[in-house]
């Protein structure tokens, strides 16, 4: 073992420009693939936040007791669909009314012709349009309560498109996947190749196909933690400069102690693959 690791070592030291060109090309795929990794955290930080204010708007019937308001939001609080509920009461109402439309209406009437309401937010695994039906539906049995207003056709366009969009980000990280092993892998090619005189010297000297072989994934391996490591500090450079422009939105969750060792076992993970599947012609046949 010792040996593999100390030929691992003189390959580097015997062919710098190689090691150079497979570092960049590595680490121009670990980039690649945690943009991707990336993008897919944030369409999910970004359907979350949608799902989690999505609301519900329910109108109590006018002159409905106290004592029947009370019943009504035990109810909600009982239902498992149910994340929070806000009471908005007439007279919050009226004050919100005149804030948003700066228009008041007291001046006119001598009444208030707002009626109180709940305000319920859903659970995210509720978020979902045939789901959000299925408790429109639940919440307007509910004795007390008048009218039951729900943003249909806006909400369901947004979760739609959230859903398309979601399947394009799939898409592309399949296909920065893709390309990021081919660019590894036809860098690999051309250092297996440039080799091949000293691979035959060692068949030669009766080495064993371990031996040749696992020198070469051992490099890969060293390329791969470098190539980690230099995409890391790249990421963690970004995060920090972007973060100033638009906040933590999405980016504090890379800040977990495992999404550093994700990334820094990206390189030597794809590295090992492309090493394995570009030495597979690799034999001591001379």
């Amino acid at each position: 073992m010792l040996f593999i690791i100390k030929e691992s070592f003189k390959l580097i030291s015997r062919a710098k420009i190689s090691f150079i060109l497979s570092l960049i090309s590595t680490s121009i795929s670990v980039i690649l693939i945690v943009a991707s990794l990336f993008l897919l955290l944030i369409s999910d930080e970004v359907e979350s936040r949608i799902k989690k204010n999505i609301s519900i708007n329910l109108f109590l019937e006018e002159q409905t007791e106290n004592e029947k308001v009370k019943e009504i939001e035990n109810k909600l609080n009982e239902a498992e669909y149910i994340n929070s509920i806000i009471y908005i009461d007439k007279e919050t109402a009226a004050e919100n009314f005149i804030k948003e439309t700066g228009e008041d209406f007291r001046k006119i009437l001598d009444y208030n012709p707002l009626p109180a309401s709940f305000r319920i937010f859903l659970k995210e695994e509720y978020a979902q349009t045939d789901s959000i039906e299925s408790i429109i539906a639940s919440v307007s049995d509910i004795e007390g309560v008048d009218e039951v207003v729900y943003q249909h056709q806006f909400i369901n366009k947004m979760l739609t498109q959230l859903n398309n969009i979601k399947q394009y980000i799939f898409i592309i990280t399949a296909a920065l996947v893709l390309i990021s092993i081919y660019i590894v892998y036809s860098t690999m090619q051309l250092i297996i190749n440039s080799k091949y005189d000293e691979l035959d010297t060692m068949k030669l000297v009766g080495a064993k196909i371990s031996t040749i072989k696992l020198p070469i994934i051992l490099n890969g391996i060293f390329i791969g933690i470098f190539a980690g490591l230099i995409s890391f500090g790249l990421f963690y450079f970004l995060f920090h400069y972007f973060e100033l422009f638009i906040g933590s939105f999405g980016i504090r969750s890379f800040y977990k102690p495992y999404y550093l060792f994700i990334i820094i076992g990206i390189g030597p993970v794809l590295s090992i693959l492309v090493s394995i599947i570009s030495l597979r012609k690799v034999n001591l046949k001379i």
